[in-house]
């Protein structure tokens, strides 16, 4: 019998807080990486795809079809996906993203987060870092880890879960509408993503090097971010690559831009986001 008491006392000192890291570091890791807890307050981060932004309307931001933050029923969010099984967090979907965010923008929105006592944090920013007149415009990936570490940071200390999602893959979006005449007519009148949809039926050497420079100049802004989230820790959690590498098509982006999503790219996003993070295994 004592043995047996015994055993189990040393099993609960090996989980206590202050033991932990006993256990060997691939052994905290797992229980800390684990959910503790279902989130009481959501906020979604980021630049215009997190705003829903034309993704009901003409050059509105439709926050309520947020891949993120949104409650839309046809959009299925992280945040409704969460509401059934958290009604606590009910009413707690706090969106902070704004159409043509930066990553300079990111380090205010998370002090925004954490005012607003946000314990899970949804970040999506970057397209705007690489959607510049000309490439030569758009921001140092030195500049932009730096930001991002900075965003990270603010939210650190309140031991909020992060969730950071890859930027996707702009060239992409170039190759699926360069053959639609309105995509191509709503580029170059809305001079849309230059440095990446300037001249859109072009198949210049130099266009297509500039097109090539911006799709890697993504692909370094998606390292930094992964990066990032490992030195935030195992409350932030990368979502892979899974946005970048996504096919989507143009019936997900909205008709009055052919650039940001639709209902249906919002749905696909909240979608593939949602597997690739703390939750996936609470998906039906």
């Amino acid at each position: 019998m004592i043995k047996k008491i015994t055993s189990v006392l040393a099993f609960s000192v090996l989980l206590t807080p202050g033991t932990l890291l006993a256990a060997g570091p691939a052994r905290a890791h797992r229980l800390t990486a684990a959910p503790r807890a279902l989130p009481t307050v959501l906020a979604a981060l980021g630049d215009s795809i997190s705003a829903g932004f034309n993704a009901c309307g003409w050059y509105v931001s439709c926050t309520s079809r947020s891949w993120s933050a949104g409650d839309n029923p046809e959009v299925s969010s992280h945040y409704l996906r969460l509401l059934a099984l958290a009604p606590a967090l009910k009413g707690h979907n706090l969106n902070f993203a704004v159409p043509g965010a930066t990553s300079a923008d990111l380090a205010a929105q998370a002090r925004q987060a954490v005012e607003g006592g946000a314990d899970y944090v949804t970040i999506l920013v970057g397209a705007q870092d690489a959607c510049t007149r000309s490439p030569k415009l758009m921001t140092p990936v030195v500049t932009y880890r730096r930001r991002i570490e900075a965003a990270l940071d603010v939210l650190r200390p309140t031991g909020a879960r992060v969730f950071v999602a890859s930027i996707p893959d702009l060239k992409r979006l170039w190759r699926i509408g360069k053959d639609n005449r309105w995509a191509r007519a709503f580029w170059t009148i809305g001079r849309t993503c230059q440095s990446m949809l300037a001249n859109p039926g072009s198949t210049a050497k130099a266009d297509e090097t500039r097109r090539v420079e911006v799709r890697e100049r993504v692909m370094d802004y998606n390292e930094q971010l992964r990066t990032a989230c490992l030195r935030y820790g195992p409350a932030c959690r990368y979502d892979g690559g899974a946005v970048f590498g996504y096919p989507f098509s143009l019936k997900m982006v909205s008709p009055w831009d052919f650039f940001h999503p639709n209902e249906a790219g919002q749905r696909a996003l909240a979608q593939v986001t949602f597997a690739a993070g703390f939750f996936a295994e609470t998906q039906p």
